[in-house]
């Protein structure tokens, strides 16, 4: 899988982690990037094929594949945070983190997967898919469910060699990250250790320290996790 000469199409493409993917995408000599967003006039950069996507909207989606019959690279990136818990927050809330990481996703997916033999998928998750975090159980749960997504994805398109690939990852010094003081890594790196994951064919792409220290606490004891993650977030 190379990324030279690919025609890519990026979800989320306005800002953060969307706005790099683009940047990166060119610069590795991608053919064609399409780089998407609800406002597409909000994207600014040189080179690229504007393309309005909702991906919380069906009609949006198609109307984006017929655009870009040419696609063999999918990246969804667009992705929120709402901030809402799922016992007390607004379900409202939490139904919209569904429908934009999974529900969206999964759209996707299905309206470009007939296009995508011998392409790739990379879906941008999160260390926050394997550990709850008080004041994000909504976007725990959405990006569980859409960590179980790429999955069964992946089993189900091995036929016609789609690649699928997990980008997990902890803070990004992003906008939708800007409110979190702790740790950040920037943009360019994770979206370089994506790259890298696609054109090595790797099913998962552990993106920096905490994301391999989350996925290594899986085997573990929840007690324990959740104690040695709360010491490691406090310093």
């Amino acid at each position: 899988m190379q990324i030279n000469g690919a025609h890519v199409l990026v979800t989320g493409a306005n800002r953060g982690l969307g706005r790099q993917f683009a940047l990166s995408l060119l610069e590795r000599g991608a053919g064609k990037v399409y780089a998407t967003a609800r406002r597409p006039d909000l994207i600014d950069v040189p080179g690229v094929v504007p393309l309005r996507l909702d991906v919380t909207d069906p009609a949006s989606i198609a109307d984006a594949a017929a655009a870009a019959p040419d696609v063999t690279i999918v990246i969804n990136n667009a992705g929120i945070l709402t901030g809402a818990n799922l016992v007390t927050g607004n379900l409202d809330m939490i139904r919209h983190e569904m429908d934009t990481h999974f529900y969206g996703t999964l759209n996707v997916i299905r309206a470009f997967a007939p296009q995508l033999a011998d392409g790739a998928i990379l879906n941008v998750l999160s260390a926050i898919s394997w550990l709850a975090y008080d004041g994000a159980g909504a976007y725990h749960a959405a990006k569980a469910a859409e960590w179980a997504l790429t999955n069964g994805v992946r089993l189900e398109l091995a036929g016609q060699r789609t690649l699928v690939t997990g980008l997990h990852l902890g803070s990004a010094d992003t906008d939708m990250m800007a409110w979190y003081d702790g740790d950040k890594t920037a943009p360019e790196v994770i979206v370089a250790a994506a790259l890298d994951g696609i054109e090595a064919h790797r099913p998962e792409v552990l993106a920096d320290d905490w994301s391999r220290q989350v996925k290594a606490w899986l085997s573990e004891d929840p007690e324990v996790v959740y104690r040695e993650a709360a010491a490691a977030l406090s310093t």
